[in-house]
């Protein structure tokens, strides 16, 4: 049955829409508003085109820009494929002409849409998939800035009070943080003394408050000298305390709506049932997989999208070389390698076949990846027989006759 194929160049204000036929033939090329009016009128167009033919969509961006595009194309019963930037941008190569124009992009697109089978069919999402996912880049974002933040804080101190800038981890204590909110200099700290720093302290419900105050004090009568510049920052160092205080609010306000809309999906029991996989984990790996284990068909082509099912690289004579691959869902392996990691710790079943991993003289990596990797079946046979996982202590290797 004769078919188009409809190329859409993503943007953030315009998109671009090039329309193939079973031949390869243009049959419509038009730069389109991304609104919703120019888009619906644009699908309308192409429809009308195809006058009953099988219409086959491909976009190169799966959000930002294309999620109106994308979600009005699933609204009205559209089959889109995703074809990632990188593919598009490798195979415009081996077409003619060596300049860029978002018509060419766009004619690449659907070319190679109509010429592939390999390529993801794109749904509509879940709508608690595509709030964890808002959620759980959000607390992306703020761990980073929190990471930013305490480094520059560091830094700021190195300049002018060393001695305190070694005498906590600010990352984990917050402690340190309410302190540098109030004193932030050796002369502060040597006129308010011990006592009374440890009692002003104690006032903003700061556990150890005596020992932290000894510390802070401690430092201090280690520096006598002013640096220049000592004052300005000071202010800085405070009103950064301020700025990791205000991000671990903002951060823990952000855990508590990801987890109460994480045990909102069908899934959360299942997965929280995996040892290592907490409501932050789990919630990425929703947000990440849409929840919906068909849209993969596999557990092996979910591990090739989570990076953990290695592709061969081999050459002439040399075979069995195996590496990761290059395109891979970076967040999705970090669920996995993380949960990995706790799991060999607290289950018996997974320390177990961690430790034999190592025993066959696998790297530490290696061994938590593997397991990652096994742990991801197991997963997946969970929640399509919709079973919690249950700790079984692992059998004795041995068998005495």
């Amino acid at each position: 049955m004769p078919q188009l194929w409809a190329g859409m160049d993503a943007g953030k204000a315009e998109h671009h829409c090039m329309v193939l036929d079973s031949d390869g033939q243009r049959r419509l090329s038009q730069r389109v508003a991304n609104d919703e009016a120019s888009l619906l009128k644009l699908i309308a167009d192409v429809l009308a085109l195809s006058e009953g033919e099988l219409v086959t969509w491909a976009i190169d961006l799966n959000s930002g820009g294309a999620a109106l595009m994308i979600a009005l194309l699933t609204d009205n019963g559209q089959k889109v494929l995703y074809i990632p930037g990188r593919t598009v941008h490798h195979a415009s190569g081996s077409y003619r002409g060596d300049g860029k124009t978002d018509a060419k992009d766009a004619f690449v697109i659907a070319d190679q849409a109509r010429m592939r089978r390999d390529l993801q069919t794109m749904h509509r999402g879940d709508d608690i998939a595509v709030d964890l996912r808002i959620l759980t880049s959000r607390r992306l974002d703020l761990a980073a800035d929190r990471t930013r933040a305490i480094n520059r804080l560091r830094a700021q101190m190195l300049e002018y009070f060393p001695a305190l800038e070694r005498a906590f981890d600010y990352s984990s204590s917050k402690a340190s943080l309410v302190l540098l909110a109030g004193y932030q200099t050796p002369a502060a700290l040597r006129r308010i003394g011990t006592n009374r720093l440890a009692e002003w302290l104690k006032n903003r419900k700061v556990r150890n408050s005596r020992l932290v105050a000894a510390t802070a004090v401690e430092a201090a009568q280690a520096q006598h000298t002013a640096v220049p510049g000592e004052k300005l920052a000071a202010v800085l160092v405070a009103r950064l305390a301020r700025e990791v205080t205000a991000l671990d609010e903002e951060i823990a306000e952000t855990d508590a709506l990801i987890e109460c809309r994480f045990r909102e999906h069908p899934h959360a029991e299942v997965i929280l049932s995996m040892p290592g996989i907490g409501s932050v984990l789990g919630a990425e790996f929703i947000a990440h997989t849409g929840g919906d284990m068909s849209v993969f068909g596999s557990p092996d082509r979910l591990a090739g999208v989570a990076g953990l099912a290695p592709v061969p690289k081999d050459s002439g004579r040399i075979s069995g070389n195996m590496r990761r691959p290059r395109r891979y869902c970076r967040r999705l392996l970090r669920v996995f390698y993380m949960s990995a990691q706790v799991a060999s710790r607290c289950c018996p079943t997974s320390k177990a076949y961690y430790d034999r991993k190592r025993a066959e003289n696998k790297s530490h990596k290696q061994a938590v990846i593997a397991l990652a990797r096994r742990r991801l079946n197991v997963l997946w046979a969970l929640m399509r027989d919709g079973r919690t996982f249950e700790i079984t202590p692992p059998g004795n290797p041995i068998r005495l006759s």
